[in-house]
């Protein structure tokens, strides 16, 4: 009968309209798509954490990072920790570097946020352990000064140390250095042959270090002495000159007396030698001072 199809037409389509009435009041909860794609990008111990967008039309999707280390897997239940930097930020890309500070596998997810709507944690497939970073080898500029054989390197950081090599060109002897600073001395050279030097960084928390630089060859600067010899600048070479001329007058009559008292003890100095080795003095003295603070004066001015 019509009666028995209408209650029966009713007792089908009543489940999908509370269905329907359900998802349009809980439609602002629903679900957002779980972030895609989420990879590790490890270059010389800087981490970070990279995922695909989540798009939403007419929205700003927000992004929360959460890790869990082999100490929480292992002793807190499990526990994630969330990483403060990149809690509700709207970049996909996350810099985990300081949060990674042990040499563990480490677990690591990424939620997306739209007000009150979230999504599931999309996890990194598989573990991340610091020992998998790529290391490169350092930026390294060779210098020489006279015949000093310089490098300075690209500071890295304070995880990484550097091991240099040099050696005299033609010659199957080499040189091992290992240092924490990025600028030092190698070594004293010889006229004449290039010397080539080349490095790497090791990292000792990981025990691992990167390939190395490409050689750098140099040669003492020709016109240049070593400067153990000569360790002057012009401007202590024009001090140590001021004083020589300054003492030179005083020495010699200092001199004349020694040799007076010595060969000839009865004889006495004219009082107009005396006066004139202190006039030379004081004269010679006032005209090296003025002319030295003259040339200085001068060279400011250019």
């Amino acid at each position: 009968s019509s009666a028995s199809l209408t209650a029966l037409s009713l007792y089908i389509h009543i489940p999908f309209f509370f269905f329907f009435l359900l998802l349009g009041i809980l439609g602002e909860d629903a679900l957002l798509p779980a972030p895609q794609n989420i990879s590790i990008l490890s270059t010389n111990m800087k981490h970070f954490l990279t995922w695909s967008p989540v798009i939403i039309q007419g929205e700003t999707v927000r992004y929360s990072v959460e890790f869990q280390g082999e100490y929480e897997r292992e002793y807190a239940n499990e526990s994630w920790i969330p990483i403060c930097e990149c809690s509700l930020i709207t970049s996909t890309v996350c810099n985990i570097t300081e949060d990674i500070s042990a040499t563990v596998a480490y677990n690591l997810r990424v939620r997306a946020d739209v007000g009150t709507r979230r999504s599931e944690w999309g996890n990194l497939k598989g573990f991340f352990n610091r020992v998998t970073t790529s290391l490169t080898p350092p930026l390294m500029k060779v210098i020489t000064d006279g015949y000093h054989l310089l490098v300075e390197l690209e500071d890295m950081g304070p995880a990484f140390q550097f091991c240099v090599v040099y050696w005299k060109k033609g010659q199957e002897s080499r040189k091992v250095v290992k240092e924490v600073s990025s600028v030092f001395h190698l070594d004293t050279m010889e006229a004449g042959p290039d010397y080539c030097v080349k490095a790497q960084t090791y990292v000792e928390v990981i025990n691992r270090s990167s390939s190395f630089s490409q050689t750098q060859c140099v040669r003492a600067q020709g016109n240049s002495r070593p400067s153990f010899l000569f360790p002057w600048s012009s401007h202590a070479r024009e001090g140590y000159s001021t004083v020589a001329a300054l003492t030179l007058p005083f020495l010699t009559w200092k001199t004349c007396k020694i040799f007076q008292y010595s060969c000839c003890p009865v004889a006495v100095l004219p009082d107009t030698l005396v006066s004139f080795f202190t006039v030379l003095y004081c004269f010679l003295g006032c005209w090296v001072v003025t002319g030295s603070w003259g040339g200085q004066k001068k060279q400011t001015h250019a």
